[in-house]
C-alpha cells in the first residue's frame, strides 16, 4: 500500500515535468532532449534563493517559474526555430536539444562543480502519519503543486485565446495558418510554457532527490518513456502514464526487487506501444500538417 501511496505522489511530478515536454512536440514536433537538464537547471535556481536569499522553497517559484519561461523563449528563438524551415524537423531537434542539454550542463558543472546537493527546508525532513504511514510533508505538497500546475495549464490550453492557438497548432500547423494564427509566437510561447513548467518540478525533484549536473540524463529517459506512454501530445495522457509507470516501478521494487523495478518499467512500455502503438492516449492524426 505504501508504495501505491508513493508512486501516485511521486507519478503526478514526475507528470508535471514531462508535461513541457509533450506539449512542445504537440505543438511544434519537437522532442526536446534538454528537458532533463532544464529540470535540473530549475532545481539550481532554488537552490540558489534558498542558500543565498533565504528564499523558502516554494515562495521561490514566484522567481523560477519566469526566469525558466524566459529560458525557454531564448532557446526557442536561438535554436529550434531554425528548424522550422527544415523538413526532418523532429530527428534534428533531437540533436540540437541535445547541444543545449551539454552546454547547460557544462554550464553548471564550471559553476556548482559536480558534487550532489539536496534541497533542505523545515518541510522536507517532517513526516505525517496518515492511514498508519508516515508521508513527508514534501511529497504531499509536491503532489498538491503538480495537480493545481497540471489545472493551471488545462486553463491556459483549453479555456484561454493563447490556448486556442496551441490546440490548433496540434491539430493542424497548415489549418492554424489559414485561419490567421502566428505560428512562431504560438511555438516560442509554447515553448516557454513546457519549459515554465519544469520550475515546480525541478523544486520538488531537488527536495526530493540528491542532484548534480549530470542527473538530466535520468530524468530525460524517464520522462520521455512517460510521455510516449501517455501518448505524444497528450497532457492527461502524461499524468496518468507517470502515476501508473512509478506506482509499478515502486511496488516493483517492494514486492520482487528494486533490481527489477526500472526494467518493469521499460517492459511496460514495449508491451503498450505493442498493443497501441501511439500510446495510451494518443492519435495519429494529431499532428497531420
Amino acid at each position: 500500500m505504501r508504495a501505491v501511496i508513493d508512486g501516485v505522489l511521486t507519478g503526478a511530478v514526475y507528470a508535471l515535468m514531462g508535461a513541457g515536454l509533450t506539449l512542445v512536440f504537440g505543438v511544434m514536433n519537437i522532442i526536446n532532449i534538454a528537458q532533463g537538464i532544464l529540470v535540473v537547471l530549475a532545481a539550481y535556481m532554488t537552490y540558489v534563493l534558498n542558500r543565498y536569499l533565504h528564499i523558502d522553497l516554494f515562495v521561490g517559484l514566484v522567481f523560477t517559474i519566469p526566469m525558466m519561461f524566459l529560458v525557454g523563449v531564448a532557446i526557442e528563438r536561438l535554436f529550434i526555430r531554425r528548424l522550422q524551415s527544415q523538413g526532418n524537423r523532429t530527428g534534428l531537434s533531437i540533436l540540437v536539444t541535445y547541444a543545449v542539454a551539454i552546454i547547460l550542463e557544462g554550464l553548471l558543472t564550471i559553476v556548482f562543480s559536480a558534487d550532489y546537493l539536496h534541497l533542505h527546508a523545515w518541510y522536507v525532513d517532517r513526516s505525517i502519519p496518515i492511514l498508519g504511514f508516515y508521508l513527508p510533508y514534501i511529497y504531499l505538497m509536491g503532489f498538491g503543486l503538480a495537480v493545481a500546475m497540471l489545472a493551471v495549464l488545462y486553463v491556459i490550453l483549453y479555456r484561454t485565446r493563447l490556448g486556442m492557438g496551441i490546440r490548433a497548432s496540434v491539430q493542424s500547423r497548415l489549418g492554424a495558418e489559414l485561419v490567421g494564427i502566428d505560428i512562431n509566437r504560438t511555438s516560442t510561447l509554447a515553448f516557454g510554457i513546457g519549459t515554465a513548467v519544469t520550475a515546480a518540478g525541478g523544486m520538488i525533484f531537488g527536495a526530493t532527490s540528491v542532484f548534480n549536473p549530470n542527473s538530466g540524463y535520468d530524468l530525460i529517459s524517464i520522462l520521455l518513456v512517460i510521455i510516449v506512454l501517455g501518448g505524444l501530445g497528450s497532457i492527461g495522457g502524461a499524468l496518468i502514464a507517470g502515476v501508473v509507470m512509478l506506482v509499478i516501478e515502486d511496488v516493483t521494487a517492494v514486492l520482487w526487487s528494486p533490481i527489477w523495478s526500472s526494467t518493469m518499467f521499460f517492459a511496460v512500455l514495449v508491451v503498450v506501444l505493442i498493443a497501441h502503438p501511439t500510446g495510451l492516449f494518443g492519435k495519429p492524426e494529431a499532428r497531420a500538417q
